[in-house]
């Protein structure tokens, strides 16, 4: 029975979370209150049987525990009498199955609450909706859990004082808190498959958990830019095994054994982005995501169709305009077009001092410099390129193109 109980826990916890939230008002009530469900199934399901529902029974139970947790505290009042008279979760049907789907999409909202600053919606989506520790977390973000923990309880500080609502927002905002959303999921996918800084060049855990993530709000909502969003990630994840060599060393996309890469993941991906495009005007994730597809069904390098790239990134640039978007459609001119077009392009970027203190703007500009032939140019752009990377494995990418001038 122990086993089962850890079974329900991987499967059942984040929603029975998101239910306890919505029927308590309070992510620190909702947590307590989960842990006390599981230890109530943990000693009546081996005398009793597991019940028929237990998402249901978990719910019901974590809520008369948190009632019974706040009377010990001599916080009787009229919450309490409030949430007493509730009726206890439903047997399973539909109706409770969309509740509960509602219930995520409503603690993902809350998470992602535009009152709350970009590193605590991240922080707090993934302690609340991926169930990840704090430690794990910190982890990732190579933060101590101190300080990270200090930054989910400000969060959580932030949400009783500002009174934010555990419910979905109202139609006329949904667009722009979808937009948030989206982002935040984006924001733990690039931290997974490139890490800001540290010795390994990916946190696949992390990257699984913003999949996981972007999975659910597929399901959870009907909107192109959220499958476009998943698209994007799987197609990019798709490339993983190949990213780095047996030493843990960068290899760039052209270098890549395309056999490594999952075609299960491409095809899906690939899917997702046919859907998104023809579900409306194309938003900024599902245009990304057709680029990843383009370089995805190419064989080989030499094969890939740089014209239909360049123009995805102009549309791009004309929906979501911005310096990096400019950044990678001057790659992508450079290869359809030539180094020195491409060059003229990165060196009009970095002269507005767009991008300065961006490596991959000067680590490009080096590549382009060498294919050029014009060796000094390119070594200094490589040393800037390396005075700003914070990557073990870019480091180590960057300083080996320099070791190859100098010899």
């Amino acid at each position: 029975m122990g086993e089962r109980i850890a079974a329900v826990y991987r499967q059942e916890s984040r929603r029975v979370f998101a239910s306890l939230v919505r029927l308590l008002g309070d992510l620190d009530l909702a947590e307590e209150a989960l842990h006390d469900a599981f230890v109530a199934a943990a000693r009546q399901w081996p005398r009793d049987g597991e019940p028929g529902n237990p998402r249901a029974w978990l719910v019901s139970a974590g809520r008369f525990k948190a009632i019974d947790r706040l009377r010990r505290r001599a916080r009787l009042d009229a919450v309490v009498g409030e949430l007493a008279v509730q009726p206890d979760t439903p047997d399973p049907s539909a109706s409770e199955e969309e509740t509960v789907a509602d219930d995520q999409l409503r603690l993902i909202y809350v998470c992602c609450h535009p009152a709350l600053s970009p590193d605590a919606q991240v922080a707090l989506t993934l302690r609340e909706v991926c169930g990840l520790t704090t430690e794990a977390i910190a982890a990732a973000f190579l933060t101590g859990a101190p300080t990270l923990a200090q930054r989910i309880v400000r969060a959580k500080a932030r949400i009783r004082q500002a009174r934010i609502p555990f419910e979905a927002p109202e139609p006329a905002d949904l667009a722009a808190r979808l937009a948030t959303v989206l982002h935040v999921i984006y924001l733990v996918f690039n931290e997974g498959y490139s890490a800001s800084s540290g010795e390994v060049l990916a946190r696949p855990d992390l990257a699984a958990e913003a999949i996981r993530l972007g999975r659910l709000l597929c399901s959870l909502t009907p909107e192109p830019e959220a499958k476009g969003l998943l698209a994007l990630l799987l197609l990019h994840d798709s490339r993983r095994a190949a990213r780095t060599s047996a030493q843990g060393d960068l290899v760039l996309l052209d270098d890549q054994d395309r056999a490594l890469w999952d075609r299960s993941q491409i095809a899906e991906g690939a899917a997702l982005v046919t859907e998104a495009l023809s579900s409306g005007p194309a938003g900024p994730y599902a245009l990304q995501a057709a680029i990843a597809a383009v370089h995805a069904d190419a064989a080989d390098p030499a094969a890939t169709d740089w014209a239909e790239i360049v123009g995805l990134y102009d549309a791009l640039a004309r929906v979501r305009p911005s310096a990096v978007v400019e950044l990678n459609r001057a790659v992508a001119v450079a290869m359809r077009d030539g180094p020195q077009a491409g060059l003229v392009l990165v060196d009009a970027i970095l002269s507005r001092g767009d991008l300065r203190d961006y490596h991959l703007a000067h680590a490009a500009r080096a590549d382009l410099c060498r294919r050029l032939g014009r060796k000094a140019q390119a070594r200094a752009s490589y040393e800037r390129a390396l005075s700003l990377a914070r990557q073990a494995p870019e480091r180590r990418y960057l300083q080996r193109r320099l070791d190859e001038l100098a010899a």
